[in-house]
């Protein structure tokens, strides 16, 4: 857990790492229960798809235009995302997400619990080509 966990801070220029699923991300808070990331996904761009083996989240988008694909057993569905949309992504589904649009794609994810490191999202089968 970080030290500075409950202290105000801004969101950093650069990101501080790249997901899994290629996508650029920027640590924000997290507390024992949760962490919050920003993350981005230039213009054209496509994630790879994954699935997580010990969190969920809840994402918020903040800006751009894109879609979600998320299966979860036979449920299998498309959302399109702008500002202001929220999803979750329950424990174990397999997700990708795409920007369709001309500026990134951004949005908040909080993850439940806290993002535990490398090894947490296994790579599955793309719904889109990439």
């Amino acid at each position: 857990m970080r030290e500075n966990r409950h202290l105000c801070s801004e969101l950093p220029e650069a990101y501080d790492l790249l997901a899994p699923d290629g996508s650029e991300i920027r640590l924000l808070k997290d507390v024992e229960s949760g962490s919050m990331v920003h993350c981005v996904l230039p213009p054209g761009h496509t994630s790879m798809a994954v699935r997580h083996q010990t969190v969920e989240e809840i994402w918020h988008f903040l800006s751009g235009i894109g879609e979600v694909w998320r299966k979860l057993s036979d449920a299998e569905i498309v959302d399109k995302v702008t500002a202001g949309t929220s999803l979750t992504i329950p424990l174990g589904a397999h997700f990708q997400f795409r920007n369709t649009g001309e500026v990134p794609l951004a949005f908040i994810i909080a993850t439940m619990p806290p993002w535990p490191g490398n090894g947490e999202a296994i790579l599955v089968a793309d719904y889109w080509p990439r």
